[in-house]
């Protein structure tokens, strides 16, 4: 049977009349989904994030992996749009030093803004519940004084706009006409807090996401904010209680059957295939991060052990490793602030650590260096 997913409506925009899809309501039907369609893959998924929970355990402070991990998804996630920024980049800036690509760091940046702040929104009891206005107040942080700035930051868009192509007319994809935007917006909300429909919940953050993705609600930022939302849901239906996970990185990676997959629902009705892959994807994305924390968690230990082995080493010199995971990269005069305490102090504690090879100094200068948690930053950028 032929099934169909949305209707078309016509749209005139730029002066061309174009086919514009409006989607049906979730969850799908004709035919209706079946949980056991993905038993056995959202079983998968489900083990793997238990485990990747599990394996959390194994470093002295989670704060370390969150900040490292919300990082990775902030810039993958920002890559796939084409941002050029690295994980370098983005440790440079918040160390203070000169950064060449300072726009596309800024990107990043907003990301994690948007990120913390949907976080903070979700945990605190007075809090935005997982809403529209949630998502424009995300989009308006995203888009702030960077390159979308002039897109309407957290408004839903007022026009008609198209995916791929250089015009309507040649579109790879023209979303749903502007004035329907509110409504199925509204329709979508209605189904995240629908408790009646019984598809898995890490079943339907696949359907909300391909949702939301032909919405397109926005007239820029529509990926990344997409991309937010599942990390949202995924706390908020308590998948996984912090945010461990990159999942960007496997749709970065396979960027061209991400959009194929999306694209399929729209003309095949084929919402399987999809979820499928979007299951699979969690399964990857958690084992990846699980045996990142294993290697972090590794590598710290075996510095850790150096250090207190040294003769050299003192209160100092500790402390400021302890800093490293979330501090990759320094000055003295920081290591200075972080650790309140004397210039003198500070040099003493860096030339420890350079001494057994744990920071690396990065200018060759006299003055004015630079240092650098090099190893751990390899692996992480791995």
């Amino acid at each position: 049977m032929t099934r169909t997913t949305g209707t078309y409506l016509i749209s005139t925009t730029l002066g061309e009349s174009v086919r514009a899809f409006l989607p049906h309501s979730l969850p799908p039907s004709a035919p209706d989904l079946s949980p056991a369609d993905f038993t056995d893959l959202n079983r998968q998924a489900e083990l793997a994030l238990a485990r990747l929970a599990g394996v959390s355990g194994l470093v002295p402070s989670v704060d370390w992996l969150l900040y490292s991990a919300i990082r990775k998804e902030a810039l993958l996630t920002s890559q796939i749009e084409g941002t050029q920024a690295t994980l370098t980049d983005l440790f440079d800036e918040e160390a203070g030093f000169k950064v060449s690509n300072t726009d596309d760091v800024e990107e990043v940046t907003n990301y994690l803004r948007a990120f913390r702040w949907t976080q903070d929104q979700l945990r605190d009891p007075q809090g935005l519940p997982i809403s529209v206005r949630l998502l424009c107040e995300a989009h308006r942080r995203l888009l702030d004084g960077v390159r979308g700035a002039g897109k309407q930051p957290g408004e839903l868009r007022r026009s008609q706009n198209w995916v791929g192509g250089t015009r309507p007319g040649n579109a790879v994809f023209v979303p749903p006409p502007p004035e329907q935007v509110s409504t199925l917006l509204a329709d979508l909300e209605r189904f995240i807090h629908e408790a009646s429909t019984d598809l898995p919940p890490m079943v339907k953050v696949a359907l909300i996401h391909a949702q939301f993705e032909t919405i397109h609600p926005f007239l820029d930022g529509n990926g990344r904010i997409g991309r937010l939302l599942i990390a949202a849901l995924f706390e908020y239906w308590g998948l996984l209680s912090e945010p461990l996970m990159y999942l960007s990185g496997y749709l970065k990676q396979h960027q061209s059957e991400y959009y194929r997959r999306l694209s399929a629902i729209r003309t095949e009705g084929d919402w399987e295939s999809w979820v499928s892959f979007f299951l699979e994807g969690v399964v990857t994305a958690a084992v990846d991060a699980e045996k990142n924390i294993i290697a972090v968690a590794s590598l710290v230990a075996t510095d850790r052990r150096r250090l207190l082995q040294s003769a050299k080493a003192g209160p100092a010199s500790y402390r400021l490793f302890e800093m490293l995971p979330m501090m990759p990269r320094f000055t003295i005069e920081r290591v200075r602030q972080q650790l309140d305490t004397s210039f003198p102090t500070a040099t003493a504690a860096v030339k420890v650590l350079e001494g057994l090879g744990i920071a690396v100094e990065m200018t060759g200068q006299k003055k004015n260096r630079s240092y650098s948690y090099q190893a751990y930053i390899e692996l992480l950028s791995g």
